[in-house]
């Protein structure tokens, strides 16, 4: 079987946040780059739904958030939750210096396919779909490229550097024996959709009550909810039943009461199993991960996404000019790791926190470690601000170079 030999700048491995947005900056620059997506295309199910007020800077940064922000989604200028009976305020994107003060809700296929319509524009930018890498290619221990199938043939791409961008479970940080080190995480989240009644025009984003805690992402239509639940329990909560279940749900938020009999059997339910984990060095000669192949988020915060873009802009500001003229230095991939694992490590080591104390059901004391701060965000709202900017624009935000 002939194998079809490709050339490039640089090879993504990956059709995520990171990969397509990586890409289209890279061919933004004049940089030929190749996109290599395992899947047909980019719809895929209870992925994170949250574009950020950082990020959607710097699609303005681009010129491209009016286009954008054509596409339906809905806005999210503050994130609650409900504690109990009580709706708490407990962030406020109001006060952040950016363009657009609040959370885009919009269905990830959605953003990766504006990305990379926006990339196609440019004679620079590929992806090649159905593509599943399985090998590195080397030379002189040097990585320079990657072997991958496709419904085709097989195909080897040949580049000077190969960004590995596909997420958590990353083939390329497997393939480069790269070392993952793991933080331990208490919970798993079950994922599902419940009918939107059309009278709930607003709802509160989290809910915790009776050490029960679950979150709603508003789909316009339908409410993407993700129940917590502690690690490893899933088969326990199967066994109590069906209906035991959506009791639970009910008993966080009534209002979903009449829809909840939409969650007709287990098979409606998906389970997430919530990582957080770093690989101690992002890089070996010829290759970099970034992204959650570099640093798998917990869902806390909704932040993957954006510590996902932020990567991209990164590398794309620091490796443009180099991508063309051959190999990259190792240097160079040095300092990107250096310049984005510690943004990176500080979000994690806050949700690491939440998870320990506050977003872990085998505490009992949930709503103890809840109160004091809830507490506070309702007698100083002005404390809202301080969250507001860990989550919308993280540590060490990114913006693109003209």
């Amino acid at each position: 079987m002939m194998v079809e030999k490709i050339k490039c700048d640089c090879c993504i491995t990956g059709g995520g946040p990171a990969g397509v947005m990586l890409g289209y900056l890279l061919a933004r620059a004049g940089v030929e780059v190749v996109i290599l997506e395992k899947h047909k295309d980019f719809f895929r199910d209870f992925r994170g739904d949250t574009i950020h007020p950082s990020a959607l800077q710097l699609m303005h940064e681009l010129d491209l958030l009016d286009q954008f922000l054509k596409i339906p989604h809905q806005k999210l200028p503050r994130l609650k939750i409900n504690f109990g009976n009580k709706a708490v305020k407990v962030c406020d994107f109001s006060h952040l210096p950016v363009q657009c003060k609040y959370i885009a809700l919009m269905p990830q296929w959605d953003f990766l396919n504006f990305l990379a319509e926006q990339g196609s524009k440019f004679k620079q930018f590929r992806i090649i779909k159905e593509a599943e890498v399985n090998d590195l290619i080397k030379e002189n221990g040097i990585v320079t490229g990657v072997k991958a199938k496709t419904p085709q043939g097989e195909i080897n791409v040949y580049t000077n550097l190969v960004v590995g961008a596909d997420g958590r479970s990353s083939v390329i940080r497997q393939l480069a024996d790269l070392k993952v080190v793991e933080s331990g995480v208490p919970i798993d989240v079950l994922w599902l959709h419940i009918p939107k009644d059309p009278a709930l025009i607003e709802q509160s984003l989290g809910y915790i009550n009776n050490n029960k805690m679950m979150v709603l992402t508003d789909r316009a239509t339908y409410f993407q909810c993700g129940y917590i639940i502690p690690k490893g329990k899933f088969e326990e909560i199967k066994r109590q039943g069906l209906e035991n279940f959506r009791a639970n749900i009910i008993s966080l938020a009534p209002a979903l009461n009449l829809n909840v009999s939409s969650i007709a059997t287990w098979d409606d339910i998906k389970l997430l199993t919530v990582q957080i984990n770093h690989l101690q060095q992002w890089y070996l000669p010829g290759l970099i991960c970034i992204g959650d192949a570099a640093h798998a988020m917990s869902p806390v915060g909704g932040v993957g996404i954006n510590l996902a873009i932020q990567d991209a802009v990164a590398t794309a500001n620091l490796l443009s000019e180099a991508l063309p003229k051959g190999p990259v230095p190792v240097e160079l991939l040095k300092q990107l790791q250096q310049r984005r694992a510690r943004p990176a490590q500080w979000i994690q080591n806050i949700q690491v926190i939440i998870h320990n104390r506050i977003v872990n059901p085998n505490l009992n004391r949930t709503n103890k470690w809840m109160a004091i701060p809830l507490w506070l965000f309702r007698i100083f709202p002005f404390l809202t601000r301080i969250p507001a900017r860990i989550v919308g624009m993280g540590f060490r935000p990114e913006h693109v170079q003209k």
